[in-house]
């Protein structure tokens, strides 16, 4: 039987070895969330990054649980939008707006 490993596992081990790429990952990861909405993909991709970052770094910073962090990017997951900033300003990044251009029909 071989032992093959899921594309979370990939990615996060991609990014263990590359934590220089994090910046523009979270980047890409929520430009895609924007145009997909695929919240699913989202906690997915965060789960990898709190990994990376220490989920009991992020606990420490954050003031949230280890257990609270774990049950908010879970799979199951369906986290308050609070949560997912106090996870993401404990792993240095700020959720801002931006500006969605314009179509010429507006």
């Amino acid at each position: 039987m071989s032992n093959y490993r899921t594309i979370g596992e990939v990615e996060e081990q991609y990014l263990h070895d590359h934590p220089e790429e994090i910046d523009d990952y979270i980047t890409v990861l929520f430009d895609e969330y924007a145009e997909s909405g695929d919240t699913a993909v989202l906690l997915s991709s965060l789960r990898a990054v709190g990994r990376i970052k220490g989920v009991s770094k992020i606990a420490e910073t954050s003031g949230m649980s280890r257990k609270s962090i774990q049950k908010a990017l879970s799979e199951k997951g369906n986290p308050q939008f609070s949560s997912v900033n106090v996870i993401m300003n404990a792993i240095g990044y700020r959720l801002i707006p931006q500006k969605l251009p314009t179509s010429p029909s507006h």
